[in-house]
């Protein structure tokens, strides 16, 4: 992904998430919790499923590591989904040549007929072109926290989903090749989304609302309304920030990014990027942000669980 612009005429935009376009959202009244039965996300466990990511190595596309991690992650989705998908399809990147995918699909309730899209990107970047140091430019990325935390929580989710029994569709998209694109050009990020949306894993897939979740493992994490989350799905942020868990989020409107979930809007269905935004950065993201320090050292369990937690707590207000 890449910060299009930090700050995006933020004087004519309340301050409060989902002030804009504010679409509404299937149950948006002002209760702080619901009153279903919420389970407590288990953040350790989340963090260990982010570890047993990055012990494959770098997972570039077209890589002996990436095609293990897509094994392992397969299996692992079929021990709690009721059907695993693996859609494959070829894609033509910007620097390196036309590339091979594999979008991993986990479908829990596939007859329920009410659908919550969950996804994360669990390719690594190339190139750590970000990296303070040149000589790591032509390095590859660990992504422990750029691909792996959102991963991490989804998989440790559909664990929590098998145990509580939801009554509510869950798909877990798990989409490849998000990060290779250069900043010039917009539609050169998110491929294997892109390859997604225009072909759907079932057709005419419409569930309620997709959230993605994207570089969400850092201990100083922060997690702000992105701009294009508040303008095409508004009401499905105010429900998120409503049911948020911990201090990392913040109910405040950030800048835009160009990320998986710009996609998932352009197919018609809302979708909000949780993701850590710094306010503070030249980049507009965390330090690590593209470098090869995106290790497993800056990973906290404690935000990866509030992120969970976040998204339990929306599925039982869901479930309503």
């Amino acid at each position: 992904m890449k910060m299009t612009l930090l700050y995006i005429a933020l004087a004519i935009l309340a301050t409060a998430c989902g002030s804009t376009n504010n679409t509404a959202a299937t149950h948006d009244s002002e209760e702080a919790m619901t009153t279903a039965a919420v389970s407590t996300f288990d953040g350790n466990a989340a963090y260990e499923l982010t570890r047993q990511q990055c012990e494959f190595g770098p997972r570039m596309p077209g890589t002996a590591a990436h095609a293990k991690c897509a094994e392992w992650l397969t299996s692992t989705l079929q021990a709690s989904c009721d059907t695993v998908m693996v859609q494959t399809g070829t894609v033509q990147t910007a620097k390196s040549g036309k590339l091979g995918i594999k979008n991993i699909i986990g479908i829990i309730n596939p007859d329920a007929k009410q659908r919550l899209l969950l996804l994360a990107h669990w390719d690594t970047r190339p190139w750590a072109d970000n990296d303070p140091d040149p000589a790591n430019h032509n390095k590859p990325v660990m992504g422990a926290n750029d691909g792996a935390s959102g991963v991490g929580v989804l998989l440790q989710l559909a664990r929590h989903l098998k145990a509580d029994s939801t009554s509510l569709g869950i798909d877990i998209l798990l989409v490849d090749v998000e990060d290779m694109g250069v900043d010039e050009n917009e539609e050169s990020w998110a491929l294997g989304t892109q390859y997604w949306a225009q072909h759907p894993h079932v057709e005419g897939y419409k569930p309620l609302f997709g959230i993605l979740l994207d570089m969400v493992g850092a201990g100083d994490a922060t997690f702000t309304c992105e701009y294009y989350s508040t303008q095409y799905a508004g009401g499905f942020v105010d429900l998120i920030w409503r049911h948020a868990a911990g201090s990392h989020f913040k109910k405040t409107q950030a800048g835009a990014v160009t990320d998986d979930h710009i996609f998932v809007n352009r197919a018609g269905i809302p979708c909000v990027d949780i993701i850590d935004l710094r306010s503070d950065s030249d980049t507009g993201f965390c330090s690590a942000w593209h470098t090869v320090s995106d290790t497993m050292d800056g990973i906290s369990a404690t935000t990866l669980g509030e992120v969970g937690q976040t998204l339990l707590n929306v599925i039982a207000d869901l479930q309503n």
